[in-house]
């Protein structure tokens, strides 16, 4: 089962926007969850809702037909940083949050996939280009409820690279190196964290590529997917 978490600067978004619908026919299964935006709730609200909707999935999955003995979470821009921060925090209590109806459920993860995304929110800000900062200023506001330097150990807390262990879950990165949005940085920290703690991590660079769109998503891409999630993982879906 693949969770697919949805991109829009934590503020913006739902879930009908599922560019992985193609796996389908290679037996995947898909879900695409929702979660409150930075207007309504900040973080961690955002992970606390993912968390509650991977427990709903794996309760109810005998009435859904789904496999969720291995589940494999993957997001875009700030889903894909939400997608590793679940990812890299499996039983984490104060992430884990107290949401739904299924609390005994496990929210842990088997594989991440990230596209594009942020992993430590200490460090993007000097990392940015100006048209960078006029995006991610307002949304880490938004998010936090300030800037990451007024409130260290809350960015620290929603950075995934301050909870890597060497026991996380497999991990694919894919990001363009012309990215004026997410500096490709914020992936070669993450890579970095992933190897010094002897982790699997696997990252895609495109060469050329902005802030998302078809490149990220064309049949090379979804083929690289496909054959990490196969060598990395002992059940599909």
């Amino acid at each position: 089962l693949i969770v697919w978490v949805h991109g829009g600067a934590w503020r913006a978004g739902n879930k009908s926007s599922m560019p992985l619908k193609s796996l389908v026919k290679d037996g995947f299964s898909i879900a695409s969850v929702d979660y409150r935006l930075t207007p309504e709730a900040r973080f961690p609200a955002n992970v606390h809702d993912i968390k509650a909707a991977i427990r709903y999935l794996r309760a109810n999955s005998k009435r859904l037909g789904i496999n969720t003995e291995t589940i494999i979470i993957a997001g875009a821009s700030a889903g894909g940083h939400l997608a590793a921060l679940v990812g890299v925090t499996n039983g984490h209590a104060l992430l884990e949050g107290d949401l739904g109806e299924h609390p005994d459920a496990s929210s842990d993860v088997q594989a991440i996939v990230s596209f594009y995304g942020a992993s430590n929110l200490t460090s993007i800000l000097s990392q940015s280009t100006p048209h960078g900062l006029s995006v991610r200023i307002p949304a880490l506001q938004l998010l936090l409820g300030s800037q990451p330097e007024d409130d260290v150990s809350l960015a620290e807390l929603a950075s995934p690279v301050f909870h890597v262990e060497s026991s996380d879950p497999p991990l694919l990165l894919i990001h363009g190196d012309q990215d004026p949005q997410m500096p490709i940085n914020q992936s070669h920290e993450l890579v970095g964290v992933y190897q010094q703690a002897g982790a699997v991590v696997t990252m895609e660079v495109i060469h050329g590529a902005a802030h998302g769109g078809a490149l990220f998503y064309d049949g090379h891409r979804l083929n690289l997917v496909k054959s990490f999630l196969k060598k990395y993982l002992i059940v599909i879906p």
